[in-house]
């Protein structure tokens, strides 16, 4: 992969990351924090009602680019990252599934493997952007995230970051699916 499709492709993925974000703080915001009233909200109605598809698309994308980065790009996952592929690939088996079946009761399957996953993703970007340029806790082959092989928009996007973002935004929507209750 040639350094200008590569960066195009940081650029593509930390946008995504950036809106995604956005969209989940803005949908716990309204979840856990705006009263609930007789209006209904249309944002927590749609995220609801599509939470499947949604989920999906987002565990299939965060397990379909890391290894694009790992096996095209030839940026090889560190320990840590490896950890975090083993919480996240099997959500695109299990949020498929439940998607053809229509089972709204993957978020009880899915959550345990989401909140480790997420705790170590929160573990690894604590330590990339506030370690002290240290190659802990990363592995000694040589293998560390902490090369900062993509690192765009200021250092913000990392693929520490990109991983964090995928986590946080499956927790977002399995949490409004869950508390978002339908009558009101």
């Amino acid at each position: 992969m040639n350094l200008n499709t590569l960066y195009y492709l940081n650029v593509f993925l930390g946008s995504g990351a950036i809106v995604l974000q956005i969209l989940s703080v803005v949908a716990l915001f309204l979840l856990f924090f705006i009263p609930k009233e007789k209006n209904r909200n249309f944002y927590l109605d749609f995220i609801d009602k599509h939470f499947l598809v949604l989920s999906f698309l987002i565990s299939l994308f965060a397990s379909v680019f890391p290894l694009v980065y790992s096996e095209v790009a030839n940026f090889l996952p560190c320990y840590l990252c490896w950890w975090q592929r083993i919480f996240m690939f099997p959500l695109v088996l299990m949020f498929g599934v439940a998607l053809w079946d229509k089972d709204r009761r993957v978020v009880r399957y899915a959550m345990p493997l989401l909140s480790v996953g997420f705790l170590l993703s929160v573990y690894q970007n604590f330590f990339y952007y506030f370690g002290q340029n240290s190659n802990l806790p990363c592995d000694a082959s040589g293998v560390s995230c902490y090369q900062k092989l993509v690192s765009v928009f200021g250092g913000y996007i990392s693929i520490p970051m990109l991983a964090l973002t995928a986590f946080f935004a499956l927790l977002s929507l399995l949490s409004v699916a869950h508390f978002y209750k339908k009558e009101i």
